[in-house]
């Protein structure tokens, strides 16, 4: 049993230096980034590393308060949490409400309420947590569609719905994709998934093909050679800075591919610039420090005593590794651009601080399981 109790402990210790040097490559990874830029709106001087650090502390708080959670609590607070989140992403879409919402980029993601903070990033953390407690409480009924995936969809797809009229395709997918992933975990039905794949299809395509960006960008998925200075521009800056690192980078700080010719070397493609500079090297590591992150949250879901413990443990780890291997997936072209970030790297308070609550909540199943032990 002490044995036990020991080995825990090193599972929780390696999850905790693994997330921290995840951190602290991004923290650098942005600054190199973005070092000849500053934040518009920010006082002079301050640099996007510098505000990313201040999420990083906030997150790394934040993960303290919720590894020791009750997570019966957290489980009692799935419905408040959801109706919560709904109300937020109604408030985004509202036409009066443009002084705390403005339009970024086309698009009304923040809120800033004292703080901005994207209230996208919070819904998927939010549809793990209450899909995994719906999935508790059927138990087998989730074997039948109109008592598992149905009731699922119907708070799940209005939630979409909103993050995709700010809009957000690709995130407004994932969040579907996470409450997916959760059923499954839970024991529902493989042919349910292929069926809800078969009329989600055309309705996403049709999003797809009646806004010109998105279809653009997917033509140069399908062909990214064909229009390098247009629609597959955006790719094919990204793979001239991978290739352009070769094995061992062209060394920190020095990448060029961030000096005007990668949109967004920072957030959207942090991964391409992290290719030039650190090389196939560096790619690897990072895959290996996701992989092992993964590895990991996955056998602490696999072995929490409570179904909703397990069912929230392995939403978690969808939560990072989905994001994760698209966003390095786009970098390579082998999925079309997404915008994803890269969780704990790419710059972006809101999406390290829930990266970083994710992180916290599973050393909380962690303790639980230790607990289960004594």
């Amino acid at each position: 049993m002490a044995a036990r109790e020991r080995w825990m402990g090193w599972e929780a210790r390696l999850m905790v230096i693994i997330t921290a040097a995840l951190v602290v490559f991004g923290l650098v990874s942005v600054y190199a980034a973005s070092s000849s830029l500053m934040q518009r709106g920010q006082p002079i001087g301050m640099s996007l590393a510098l505000v990313q650090a201040v999420g990083a502390a906030v997150g790394g708080i934040l993960l303290i308060v919720v590894s020791r959670l009750d997570l019966g609590r957290l489980q009692r607070l799935a419905w408040p949490l959801m109706l919560a989140t709904l109300l937020l992403l109604v408030v985004l879409l509202l036409p009066f409400t443009h002084a705390i919402a403005p339009r970024v980029n086309g698009s009304r993601r923040w809120l800033r309420l004292g703080i901005s903070f994207q209230v996208s990033e919070i819904a998927k953390l939010v549809v793990v947590i209450w899909t995994a407690m719906l999935c508790a409480k059927k138990g087998k009924e989730l074997s039948h569609f109109r008592k598992g995936p149905a009731p699922v969809l119907t708070i799940v797809g209005p939630m979409a719905l909103l993050v995709l009229a700010e809009p957000d395709l690709s995130t407004a997918v994932v969040i579907v994709f996470l409450a997916m992933i959760v059923l499954f975990a839970a024991g529902a039905r493989v042919g349910h998934f292929i069926l809800l794949g078969a009329v989600a299809f055309p309705l996403v395509w049709e999003r797809i093909q009646h806004v010109q960006y998105r279809l653009l960008r997917m033509t140069a998925f399908l062909d990214p050679g064909a229009d390098r200075l247009s629609s597959g521009y955006q790719i094919n800056q990204s793979l001239i800075g991978l290739g352009a690192g070769k094995f061992l980078g062209v060394g920190f700080g020095q990448g060029q591919q961030k000096l005007g010719f990668l949109p967004y070397p920072y957030s959207d493609f942090v991964f391409a610039t992290i290719g030039e500079e650190w090389g196939f090297v560096g790619v690897v590591f990072l895959v290996l420090l996701y992989s092992a992150w993964l590895f990991l949250a996955l056998r602490l879901a696999r072995s929490a005593g409570d179904p909703f413990l397990q069912y929230l443990g392995v939403g978690l780890a969808a939560l990072i590794g989905v994001d994760a291997f698209l966003h390095m997936g786009v970098g390579l072209a082998l999925v079309p651009t997404t915008g994803l970030v890269l969780p704990f790297i790419s710059y972006g308070r809101s999406s390290l601080i829930v990266a970083l609550i994710a992180t916290g909540l599973l050393l909380n199943l962690g303790t639980k399981r230790r607990a289960v032990a004594r």
